[in-house]
């Protein structure tokens, strides 16, 4: 069977990898830093991904019979290999339920002065910044639409060199049903303006205020302030006093271009393989974009634990949901989309069954038309079909693979 985290988007296998930067340093983080038990697991797992250590499976050509060995990716979510397909299969779904009108892209950002907090109690603070967020933008789709909206909302907690920068990235379209007297009506916003961005922002920064200073009140934070010395009380007026800025910006109204959009940020990493440039003498050098300098690209050079701890503070929580779901976007509300549906003159339903995504057509899309993914390597003939799987390796068989020939890590053709 042939597991979505085999696949890789791109044609061209980066040079360095995060894997080896925790190969060659990842002992000397584990002296310096306490590990915790989710940052251990995706250490141990981005290391052992498309190595024999998790096994893998042998393609046969229908032609020449010539072999091909791939070794199974981890589907850790903080691995930088993993997840493409799965995405892909994520945004196909989305495609399915969006409603025509105009799409907005909202960014929320907080201060980060709760950056200290957000170390040891990450759950509580994202989870504020959600719940937040949320009910913000649903108190201004009934104030400037007149009803309910939806929207979907994904969690980032970094920035362009891996800083804490804890942020949501929220699809809204500007559509709301409207149920009243009169029958229900949908309402759709102007193409290029959803909701006043001062009089949002000033509300947003003042509701996740307020909101900090009762958890701190009740004494949720009272441990947390302790372990980072904090002054919560304090904390919050200096950021009740500074001006907060939410991002909305009016995004492409093509369905597949706003699905392409949100699937910038699904799914998202701190940092991707591709943009590792050397790894070098204690250093790792990578390419960034400085958002405060036009988003010109530049490169930064970190020594690699550093590099390491700033990776790692982004693992993500155990079982923590990075992308939830409001208001007409929430899975219990399938009948009020259709019902939009029917309103803004669609005749088709939304589709009961989540639509599948054919892993060979997924994967043409990235190759010229004349070009077969299946298509053997060798003699550019026949095709590569499965003929077996095999479960991981231990230490002592990848060493003998390597004696024979045949490398332990990435994928192999031979």
């Amino acid at each position: 069977m042939l597991l979505e985290s085999f696949v890789k988007v791109g044609t061209v296998k980066p040079k360095f990898e995060v894997a080896d930067v925790i190969r060659q340093y990842g002992d000397a983080y584990r002296r310096k830093y306490h590990v915790s038990w989710e940052q251990e697991k995706a250490m141990r797992d981005i290391v052992r991904c498309r190595t024999a250590a998790l096994g893998g499976y042998v393609e046969e050509c229908d032609s020449c019979r010539r072999l091909r060995i791939r070794y199974c990716g981890c589907k850790n979510r903080n691995c930088p290999k993993c997840g493409a397909y799965k995405k892909a299969q994520w945004l196909a779904r989305q495609e399915a339920k969006l409603l025509p009108g105009p799409y907005f892209h909202v960014i929320f950002t907080i201060a980060h002065e709760v950056n200290e907090l957000a170390e040891v109690i990450p759950c509580k603070i994202y989870d504020l910044l959600f719940h937040t967020s949320a009910d913000i933008l649903k108190k201004y789709g009934r104030k400037y639409l007149g009803g309910e909206i939806g929207f979907t909302s994904v969690l980032h907690t970094w920035g362009q060199t891996m800083t804490r920068h804890i942020h949501l990235h929220c699809i809204v379209p500007g559509v709301a049903l409207v149920k009243g007297e009169g029958g229900p009506q949908v309402r759709t916003s102007k193409k290029t303006f959803l909701f006043p961005a001062t009089e949002f922002s000033e509300d947003f920064r003042n509701e996740f205020c307020k909101r900090l200073r009762q958890m701190h009140q009740r004494g949720e934070l009272a441990v947390a302030a302790e372990i980072v010395g904090v002054d919560v009380e304090a904390m919050v007026k200096e950021m009740e006093s500074k001006r907060w800025e939410v991002f909305i910006q009016a995004a492409p109204n093509d369905p597949k271009i706003v699905c392409i959009y949100l699937g910038r940020y699904v799914r998202g990493i701190a940092i991707s393989n591709y943009r590792i440039l050397s790894i070098k003498r204690g250093r790792v050098r990578f390419k960034y974009y400085d958002n405060r300098d036009g988003g010109k690209e530049k490169v930064m050079s970190l020594p690699a634990v550093e590099f390491l701890r700033r990776f790692l503070q982004h693992v993500s929580p155990f079982r923590f949901v990075r992308v939830r779901y409001y208001g007409l976007h929430h899975s219990s509300k399938r009948e009020d989309r259709d019902l939009c549906r029917q309103l803004m003159g669609l005749s088709e339903k939304e589709p009961t069954e989540a639509p599948k995504l054919d892993l060979g057509e997924w994967l043409q899309s990235f190759l010229p038309e004349d070009q077969d993914p299946k298509q053997c390597p060798f003699c550019k003939e026949g095709r590569m079909y499965l003929r077996s799987e095999f479960g991981g390796f231990t230490p002592l068989k990848a060493k003998l693979l390597s004696m024979l020939g045949i490398p332990a890590l990435g994928a192999v053709v031979g």
